[in-house]
């Protein structure tokens, strides 16, 4: 599977953007979709994952905030972010697996490029 995420820019506080997460091959809708962060001198952090059968999780830190949905029949996974705030800065990856152990990095088999997002204060 090769992933190809995009939807990344430089946003005001308050604003929102939708990160897509295109995938290859015809297996997608058997993984689990993850999303991952990376903010500059830190360690890469869970923000959100998506089962095969649209179960999905959140991390607390964009709780109420980012939203993670899939279509399978276009082998893509999204992350819709509102109301950004600086400490959203972050390269924003995303990531597929076999659904387990979804909040770590170990869970997943395949990463896509990782795409910024910048929110000025």
């Amino acid at each position: 599977v090769q992933l190809q995420a995009s939807g990344g820019g430089l946003v005001q506080i308050g604003d929102s953007l939708r990160l897509s997460c295109a995938a290859s091959g015809r297996t997608f809708s058997t993984y689990s979709m993850g999303w991952f962060r990376q903010a500059p001198g830190k360690e890469r952090a869970f923000v959100g994952a998506i089962s095969r059968w649209s179960s999905h999780t959140i991390s607390d830190s964009v709780k109420g905030r980012f939203t993670i949905s899939r279509d399978n029949a276009k082998n893509t996974v999204y992350l819709q972010m509102n109301s950004l705030k600086p400490e959203d800065t972050a390269v924003y990856y995303c990531a597929a697996g076999p659904g387990v152990s979804i909040k770590t990095i170990s869970g997943y088999s395949y990463w896509g490029q990782g795409t910024l997002v910048t929110v000025s204060s």
